[in-house]
């Protein structure tokens, strides 16, 4: 029998493509640690998250499916937000239990948690709710109901109450002051544990991290999620590293990060776990304007590199983000390929590794990458892929053309819903992303009938409940949003 790899999947949350300096040529500051990941194995140069912001990104990445299958068809949830992931849904979590991994969760969850109360759960909360919570009792559904054997965790955000450890279905401190932050430090207030200091949790998350790495035993492999809080708000680089980028804060946040994969790489190096060891590192979205993109860009740096848009957007910089995976025992060193692929991929990429048939209801959107893995140059393993902005707009792409199902953003940047004016644009967008890669010349009334084809394809996705062959299944919450009207008519 072939030995089990480790795997160590590292996300940041709101990193851009341009922040990884092997990616951009052009980058304002190096990123060391990630460039040796890199240099060690395959950098993807068309990796995709499911969605431009976090939550939705996450489901993706650990069910296969496309977010919106879920009952959140737009935007994220908060911290006292009810579980995502659907009763009985596998995850990669368990996928890999079932192959006698021992499994971890450690860093920023931001998938839902059934929450203690004290009294009766309200029905509906928002940002500026602090509900009656019990911190004596236990959590429901927190990551070891969805197979992991230990989780080490905040509920959300870093910038989202309650700001208290997680201990498998715990807290691990009662919350007994209220903070806030503004600027680039922001925080939204809340209930606060004793111990819990915002600037700490990445340093934190990285030290739990080390020590379950140190404990590894040679006979068990292990899986490690490690979804980092970092550079997302609030953005807190410690003293360390303050200055260090030569750009802004958010710059010397970004080196943080790379310095944390600097210790995992060189954690697993020192206990000869490396080379048998997945280490992936990527992102849940693009980089966040919180960063400043004009401070950043009169420093010389483009966290969207030659993107255009950035996190919440349909555009690229929304939703393509580094994608760096290293294995050295199977993964050839110093390559790079440009296929298409999307984080919801894992699932299945490790179901055919180690020969498991997944069931019609498993990974509806999960296609394997092993191919890709022992050969970049290898045919594509994706006919296409579909991502989604914040206000629930889908998009896909097929080999060079991508159909934006909206007439801006979707998101944050120009145009942007509600905000400014779209009436006199086309109602949907086609680029050519061969000539057009940062998407500036909308072709649809060119190519109308690439419009049509990409568009039905679409639509039978969105109805079948599911983008791979099989037998169509159920999509939970409503089968349409008010982004998504045009499932409803005929013409295009």
């Amino acid at each position: 029998m072939k030995k089990r790899p480790n795997i160590v999947y590292i996300l940041t949350d709101d990193m851009g493509y341009g922040d990884v300096s092997c990616l951009n040529p052009a980058s304002a500051f190096r990123t060391p640690n990630f460039d040796a990941l890199a240099a060690d194995g395959m950098a993807f140069t068309d990796a995709h998250a499911v969605s431009a912001v976090c939550t939705p990104s996450r489901y993706g990445i650990l069910t296969g499916r496309y977010s919106w299958r879920s009952a959140l068809k737009t935007g994220v949830l908060v911290g006292y937000s009810r579980p995502l992931i659907e009763e009985g849904r596998q995850t990669v979590a368990n996928l890999l239990k079932s192959q006698g991994y021992r499994t971890y969760a450690v860093g920023k969850w931001h998938l839902g948690m059934s929450m203690p109360y004290v009294g009766e759960a309200p029905e509906r909360i928002t940002y500026a709710d602090i509900p009656n919570i019990d911190y004596h009792g236990r959590i429901e559904h927190s990551p070891t109901a969805y197979g992991f054997d230990y989780s080490y965790c905040i509920a959300a955000s870093l910038d989202m109450p309650p700001y208290v450890y997680i201990e498998n279905d715990r807290f691990t401190e009662i919350p007994d002051h209220v903070t806030e932050n503004t600027g680039k430090q922001f925080w939204r207030p809340g209930p606060t544990a004793p111990g819990f200091r915002h600037e700490d949790a990445l340093p934190t998350f990285t030290k739990k991290a080390l020590s379950i790495i140190d404990g590894a035993s040679a006979d068990e492999p292990f899986f490690l999620y490690l979804p980092l809080p970092a550079p997302h708000t609030p953005i807190l680089p410690t003293k360390e590293f303050q200055g260090r980028s030569g750009t802004n804060e958010y710059g010397d946040f970004v080196l943080m990060c790379d310095d944390v994969v600097g210790q995992v790489r060189n954690k697993l190096i020192e206990k000869g776990l490396y080379e048998n060891t997945i280490l992936v590192l990527t992102a849940d979205n693009g980089c966040s304007p919180m960063a400043d993109f004009e401070e950043l860009r009169a420093c010389g740096h483009n966290p969207s590199y030659i993107f255009r848009g950035h996190k919440a957007d349909i555009y690229e910089g929304g939703h393509r983000i580094p994608c760096l995976i290293s294995w050295p025992d199977a993964i050839p060193a110093g390559t790079t390929c440009d296929r298409l692929v999307s984080l919801s991929d894992l699932y299945a990429t490790l179901a055919d590794y180690f020969g498991v048939a997944l069931a019609d209801d498993c990974a509806e959107d999960s296609v394997s990458n092993l191919p890709l893995w022992r050969n970049p140059s290898a045919d594509a393993v994706r006919e296409d892929a579909v991502q989604q902005s914040i206000d629930g707009s889908l998009t896909i792409r097929s080999g060079k053309w991508k159909l934006a199902m909206c007439p801006g953003s979707g998101g944050w940047s120009y145009p942007k819903p509600g905000v400014d004016d779209t009436s006199l644009l086309p109602a949907f967008q086609l680029f050519d992303m061969e000539k057009d890669v940062r998407e500036t010349h909308n072709v649809i009334e060119e190519y109308p009938d690439v419009a049509r084809e990409l568009r039905d394809r679409l639509t039978k996705y969105v109805l079948d409940g599911r983008s791979t062959p099989g037998t169509p299944q159920a999509n939970t919450g409503a089968p349409v949003w008010k982004t998504v009207k045009w499932l409803e008519e005929q013409a295009l």
